[in-house]
């Protein structure tokens, strides 16, 4: 018998610290509001609450990793030289 019900189960979104999530932020990310709506509705019995908080709390952690690997990204291909926004027009203004 499973611990987890079966809208929450781990085959909706592989955890993640497996390589596959690495795919979609994106979906992730959606996971994790759809876990926070059903938790602040207040439909879930307190053993799938926290079945939901633990899963969410795995989602944060990925969503977290990825956008810092993402700033990392950009720092690189930028190569340091990250500066201000400046329009190619403000002179114009």
């Amino acid at each position: 018998m499973s611990s987890h019900p079966p809208h929450l189960h781990d085959s909706a979104l592989p955890m993640p610290e497996t390589p596959e999530s690495a795919r979609s932020f994106e979906t992730a990310l959606a996971e994790l509001e759809e876990l926070v709506g059903r938790m602040e509705s207040g439909e879930l019995p307190l053993k799938e609450s926290l079945a939901a908080y633990k899963r969410g709390a795995e989602l944060l952690a990925y969503c977290q990793s990825a956008l810092k690997d993402a700033e990392q990204q950009v720092q690189i291909l930028e190569k340091g030289l990250l500066q201000p926004f400046a329009p190619d027009n403000a002179d114009d203004a």
